[in-house]
């Protein structure tokens, strides 16, 4: 792994202290990391986050963090007992891992006299220092072990994001990092602190004779690279409550999953604009030529088995909050006793001849797929050079017959990442073929007998394509709020306070919540993947009565050629 470039800005330390601690845990940090060359650059923007390292690596995805710190000790360990001076080190069981066996066994019918699980020494303690870490091996499955404030604790070895090895993240206070995306797993008990992703990780037994360091896990949990949270079952007698959820992202996903976790038995509605259940949407623009059914964030029999009830097709129209109903454009009406508002976000169009039904968007995988196909072997004109734009061309080079991007910034990237680290990425695609026209806007989109024929610029200069794909930013998905008397910001975004309340019982998550961010000490409104998971949790909890507020990092990536770059932080 070679690091090519990264960047460490000016901080504020207060706000960023727990993701310090599992970056800087000094003896958890791979090679990699201790190695890597930090520099500033003068032609960045100015960033108020307190750590913010943008990483590029060859090929293998770079090892960084995502950050967010724990409310209320969290994701602190647990406090040991001593053991007695001239006493071998023994670390006690832990509960949740005897736990977690128990489920385990109950769900593999295995017998509780021991059948069904492996045990056996996997390293030595000695072996080990404080505040370390080791990947070893169970009946050939990775475990990853785990040395900290005197205590051990063993669990899955995988990131249940896109499984990336944790051996390469970074041992914080009680917690592991992903070395990918920034994902948190509390070591005590296995469970997801931060994300993304869905599921927690399996926790095993461990405990130390002599010096071995020995490990019991039932058979079932260590061949699962992953764990689902209990849930409670649904009790409408128990609990008449219906607690409505608009939206098919992660946040409303996260939200439903969390309402069960949290012992919530009302009804759960999911209700969702779109025809296919929630999916992994950031993949899009990396890979369009992706079926919708392969990347599902969870499949239909996960949501009938935790009692939440999937609407597809339903896009909603109006809210009434004094009579507490969703309107829907099928001309029903939905009742609620605490609503969650997370309908994302649309593409932006663009006012200039030509453009309407011209123009490829990208907001779902039907439009995925129309660019993969449309654009296969045709001269290409991409409109943006943010993330979509730069994302898209990159897919399709070598695809296309060839591949120009316009815009009317002097570098990609500029307003968010700066002219160097712009103008290297730049450098990337322009290797691959890709020609630039920068300082550019769009004149017209030149369409002849129906077919379009090429993308006018203010000089007067035609780029010659058969396909133009625009990725030129977002806006919120909030038109059917403007009636609502729910507070909306100029964008149109549903400004909400740290609990991501709105007003009353109505919340909003995600990409259309604009709410407070400590880091910068003012409202932000931040279309993250991470984020939006994180805004779902702390949505629901708050609906649920458990009272938590925002209090996590916005991290986000990209990956251009196999090489990717992870930015924690935000603009200031």
């Amino acid at each position: 792994m070679r690091i090519l470039s990264s960047i460490r800005c000016t901080f504020r330390a207060t706000h960023f202290a727990s993701f310090a601690r599992s970056k800087f845990a000094p003896s958890s940090r791979p090679p990699a990391t201790r190695t890597c060359s930090l520099f500033r650059l003068r032609e960045l923007p100015v960033f108020s986050a307190s750590y913010v390292q943008l990483a590029f690596f060859k090929n293998i995805p770079a090892t960084t963090m995502g950050a967010g710190g724990s409310k209320n000790g969290e994701g602190e360990r647990e406090k040991k007992k001593s053991t007695k001076k001239g006493e071998k080190e023994t670390a006690a069981i832990a509960t949740p891992a005897q736990q977690q066996a128990a489920e385990g066994a109950k769900e593999s019918g295995a017998a509780a006299d021991g059948v069904g699980y492996v045990e056996c020494a996997v390293a030595k303690a000695s072996e080990f220092g404080e505040n370390e870490m080791k990947e070893v091996e169970l009946e050939e499955k990775k475990v990853l072990v785990i040395h900290q404030n005197g205590a051990w604790s063993a669990m899955g070895a995988k990131c249940t994001h896109y499984g990336a090895p944790l051996i390469k993240g970074c041992l914080g206070n009680g917690r592991v990092r992903c070395p990918w995306h920034g994902a948190c797993f509390n070591t005590t008990s296995g469970d997801i602190e931060d994300f993304p992703g869905l599921d927690s990780l399996p926790l095993f037994q461990v405990r130390v004779e002599g010096d071995d360091v020995i490990v019991k896990a039932d058979k079932a949990l260590l061949s699962n690279t992953r764990r689902t949270k209990q849930s409670v079952v649904a009790s409408v007698e128990e609990d008449k409550r219906t607690f409505l959820i608009i939206g098919g992202g992660p946040a409303s996903v996260v939200a439903a999953e969390t309402l069960r976790q949290e012992g919530f038995k009302g009804r759960v509605i999911l209700a969702c604009r779109e025809n296919v259940l929630p999916y992994d949407r950031i993949k899009l623009s990396k890979a369009p030529n992706l079926n919708a059914d392969s990347i599902l964030l969870r499949p239909a029999e996960f949501y009938s088995s935790h009692d939440i009830e999937v609407v597809l097709g339903k896009e909603a129209t109006g809210v009434d909050k004094e009579g507490k109903k969703v309107k829907f454009s099928d001309g029903e009406e939905i009742s609620y006793d605490k609503l969650l508002l997370a309908t994302g976000s649309k593409p932006r169009s663009l006012p200039v001849p030509g453009f309407e039904g011209n123009v490829l968007l990208l907001r779902d995988p039907a439009q995925a797929n129309a660019i993969a196909t449309m654009a296969e072997g045709k001269r290409v004109v991409v409109i943006g050079t943010s993330f979509i734009g730069m994302e898209v061309a990159a897919y399709l080079c070598g695809k296309a017959a060839s591949v120009s991007c316009i815009d009317i910034a002097a570098v990609p990237f500029e307003r968010v990442l700066g002219t160097r680290i712009g103008k290297m990425l730049q450098g990337m695609l322009e290797e691959k073929g890709v020609e630039f026209h920068l300082n550019a806007g769009v004149k017209e989109i030149v369409v002849e007998d129906g077919k379009v024929t090429g993308v006018m610029l203010p000089s007067g200069e035609t780029l010659s394509c058969e396909v133009v794909i625009a990725g030129v930013g977002v806006v919120p998905a909030t038109e059917f709020l403007k009636d609502s008397g729910l507070p909306l910001s100029g964008r149109g975004e549903v400004v909400v306070d740290g609990n991501m309340c709105a007003e009353g019982d109505v919340y909003a998550a995600g990409d259309i919540a604009r709410f407070p961010l400590p880091l910068i000490g003012d409202s932000a409104s931040i279309g993250h993947w991470q984020l939006a998971h994180y805004h779902g949790r702390v949505a629901a909890r708050n609906m649920g009565g458990r009272e938590e507020t925002y209090s996590s990092i916005p991290f986000f990536w990209t990956v251009l050629f196999g090489k990717s770059l992870r930015y924690c932080g935000t603009l200031a």
